[in-house]
């Protein structure tokens, strides 16, 4: 068994690139390692399906718990169905793949991508990437050139290459760039409003590092790669000429046309009559079954050429100033957009773009509604999420209702991640927030029509976000050197053209970016171009959506939940839950509010009663406060004793309001100011080293300008007359007995006993 291995040093780290120890009957199979992290990608082949006419790529990228010396969390602990990251990982590396297989080759492939080890360091996804390329490289399945991922991140200003987990939290942006050693074939950024020339600074610096990982894939592939085999389907060149020939004007006819319904229906119209023409259906009832099958096969070769033919016309009237629909080069779509359009939901918009519609809705939720998210990493909590829906109406189809596909999941992502740079922070809004997009008509870039109508939804719902964010598409023709950009695309040019370039922002720089293209790569200069072409439509899409709300709301709607947070002692958490949650049930039962509580001692208290969250929140408080010598707090009477009351100023908190502070006059019996149940406001005059609090209800009603009405004092016997009188014998003697203002102690009670 012999290994072949290369190493190189990139970003501060070594990368190593092994094969021919693992997995010797695949097509080809790879391990790449980069610190402690470990990845390992294998490739298999097999004939192509009967009548199949596409490429049926398969990439499947999974993380096993394992990895991270971890168990999966809940109760079945057998890793099941991919999960969001691992899709959109998947997604990321067959993006770049897939246009460098050879046109025509039909053969089943599928890459599958496995963690061996993960270092808590070391992110996978590029690794992942690299392992899928370089597998496919030394298998024997056809491919035009190795391609590599690098991943750029910046921190004060100073581009890190292959960021640690650490550093990408403290990244001001996340670049991530895939392509060949000629040109840039993929690209994914999810930024801070970053202006567009700094993001191609970073694109062209990742790119640089994927040149130097690609000469490593060409090292390894020289020292044991396989011959290269598998047929490639091409149409007879003959056969093109002819339908040329027959529909080549017919179809540059209906090029510039309006409506995308009426230009499919008139293609396969043109289509129909071609294959009657040149593949007539057999009518004879006595033909050979042998005869009716060659018909429908040369119907197919039929079809199968007129598409190339169609997508050969399409793209030269592109380039000769004729875009499918007839717009020019820059101009966008006709637009609308609407607020507020449904009731009872915490917030609505439709935004529409040409024939492409998204109909967004905002739900507001509360920490119980956060989404948990558990993989290599620690788990944690997602308050933001973006869900996309595209049903088979909004393009005049019908097919299986299922659950989110792949390209649900990843246009949602990037619709998520376009929105993420101008949230507040949870302090300033702790809620959960989810937005719903659903794709009501689709001719191109619906996922940009997600990031418009979820900001115009966000800012219905009262969601305090820093900007508005819009979204634009971006296309390409381009035959050798000579290209046109195509602004705002619709679903023919994205079918028939080179590039999708998604870029979405704000006024000030970009938040996120998603390329995919069906060519080799783009060259620098168009990636700016593209850039700057994409600024200029945005501020145009901005400016339209502003007329309609140019600002958040000032308040949530009122069927969302009120959620106030406070911030208590971690060590008082004990105190609010109480024996077996009785403080908070009850605290919950009594208010109809429900509460959560975080480690770090941060409360959310939500409600869809105002006033009922606001009474919450003040018992909470009251509970956890520290009690503060010179406060005024409203207690209320749960015992009464000879010497004085004592007041509940907090749940389970009370102290003693000597029967000398209980008010302004002379007071007999405590019962004649105060009783059980009743409420009074008490100031703190002293806590002491034992966390004794000694209240005064008569210096709270002396700063609060208050007195007590007048009582009558208790009758006295004068010594001298034997008469009853409820004046004191004498100023000095204001207790009797000559005990210097000083009642007695009663038997069996000490003086001290009385404080």
């Amino acid at each position: 068994m012999q290994k072949y291995s290369v190493s190189r040093e990139i970003g501060g780290r070594t990368l190593t690139i092994s094969s021919g120890t693992y997995a010797k009957l695949a097509s080809g199979s790879v391990t790449v390692q980069y610190g402690e992290t470990i990845v390992f990608g294998a490739v298999a082949r097999a004939k192509p399906r009967e009548g199949i006419d596409f490429f049926p790529l398969q990439v499947d990228y999974r993380e096993r718990f394992a990895a991270a010396g971890k168990f999966p969390g809940g109760f079945m602990k057998r890793e099941g169905r991919p999960s969001t990251r691992e899709v959109l990982i998947s997604r990321l590396i067959d993006r770049p793949l897939r246009p460098l297989f050879p046109a025509g080759f039909m053969d089943e492939v599928q890459i599958q991508l496995n963690v061996l080890t993960f270092d808590k360091e070391n992110d996978t996804d590029m690794l992942a990437g690299i392992a899928a390329s370089a597998a496919v490289a030394i298998s024997d399945i056809p491919f035009i050139t190795p391609t590599a991922h690098a991943k750029v991140g910046r921190i004060d200003g100073k581009l890190i290459l292959f960021p640690t987990v650490e550093q990408t939290e403290a990244s001001d942006y996340e670049v991530v760039v895939a392509g060949t050693k000629n040109f840039v074939n993929m690209i994914e950024v999810g930024a801070y409003e970053v202006p567009e020339d700094e993001i191609a600074d970073a694109i062209e610096f990742g790119h640089k590092a994927v040149i130097e990982i690609c000469h490593m894939i060409e090292e390894l592939q020289q020292m044991c790669g396989r011959p290269k085999v598998g047929e490639i389907k091409s149409p007879e060149p003959g056969l093109l000429d002819a339908i040329r020939a027959r529909v080549g004007d017919k179809i540059r006819e209906v090029k510039g046309q309006p409506g995308k319904q009426d230009r499919a229906e008139r293609i396969r119209q043109i289509q129909e009559e071609l294959i009657a023409e040149m593949a007539p259906p057999i009518t004879d009832v006595n033909a050979s079954y042998y005869s009716v099958l060659m018909q429908k096969a040369e119907a197919a070769k039929i079809r199968s050429a007129f598409a190339v033919v169609e997508e050969q016309v399409t793209r030269e009237a592109i380039l000769a100033g004729i875009r499918p629909d007839g717009r020019s080069f820059e101009d966008i779509r006709p637009i609308t957009c609407a607020v507020d359009v449904l009731p009872r939901v915490h917030g609505s918009a439709v935004f529409t773009r040409g024939e492409t519609q998204a109909m967004c809705t905002v739900v507001l939720g509360t920490t119980a509604d956060e989404q948990l998210v558990d993989g290599l990493l620690e788990e944690y909590s997602q308050k933001f999420m973006l869900h996309y829906n595209f049903p088979s109406y909004s393009v005049g189809e019908v097919r299986p209702i299922r659950g989110p596909g792949r390209r649900e999941i990843g246009h949602g992502a990037l619709a998520e991640r376009s929105l993420l740079a101008v949230l507040p922070t949870v302090q300033e809004f702790p809620y959960t927030v989810k937005v719903i997009s659903d794709i009501l008509e689709s001719n191109g870039s619906s996922s940009m029509a997600s990031s418009c109508g979820g900001c115009l939804a966000l800012m219905d719902a009262g969601v305090p976000i820093k900007t508005m964010v819009a979204g634009i598409s971006i296309g390409l023709v381009q035959e050798s050197d000579t290209y046109k950009l195509l602004t705002d695309i619709i679903g023919e040019e994205d079918h028939f053209g080179d590039m999708d370039f998604k870029v979405c922002g704000t006024r000030t720089g970009v938040t996120a970016i998603q390329l995919d293209i069906k060519i080799e790569g783009l060259s620098y200069q168009i990636i700016r171009e593209t850039l700057h072409r994409a600024r200029e439509a945005r501020l145009k899409i901005l400016d339209i959506m502003s007329k309609v709300i140019d600002k958040p709301r000032p308040q949530i709607s009122e069927w969302a939940p009120r959620l106030l947070t406070i911030k208590i002692d971690p060590e008082k958490i004990g105190k609010l839950i109480g024996p077996g949650g009785k403080n908070i049930k009850a605290l919950q039962a009594d208010t109809g509010c429900t509460i959560d509580i975080e480690d770090d001692g941060t409360v959310y208290i939500s409600s869809t009663d105002a006033s009922g969250a606001e009474k919450c929140r003040d018992i909470v408080e009251a509970m956890t406060a520290s009690v503060q010598v010179g406060r005024i707090y409203t207690g209320k009477v749960v015992s009464i004793k000879d010497f004085g009351a004592f007041v509940e100023i907090a749940p389970e908190t009370d102290g003693l309001c000597h029967v000398s502070e209980l008010s302004d006059q002379y007071v007999g019996r405590v019962d004649e100011v105060v009783k059980v149940g009743d409420e009074i406001k008490v100031k703190v005059l002293l806590v002491d080293e034992q966390g004794r609090i000694k209240l005064s209800r008569k210096a709270a009603m002396a700063e609060m300008g208050e007195k007590d009405p007048e009582r009558a004092r208790p009758e006295r016997q004068n010594r001298d007359t034997g008469e009853r009188t409820s004046e004191p014998r004498s100023e000095g003697n204001k207790g009797g007995r000559g005990d210097r203002g000083k009642r007695p102690a009663r038997r069996g009670q000490r003086p001290d006993d009385r404080e």
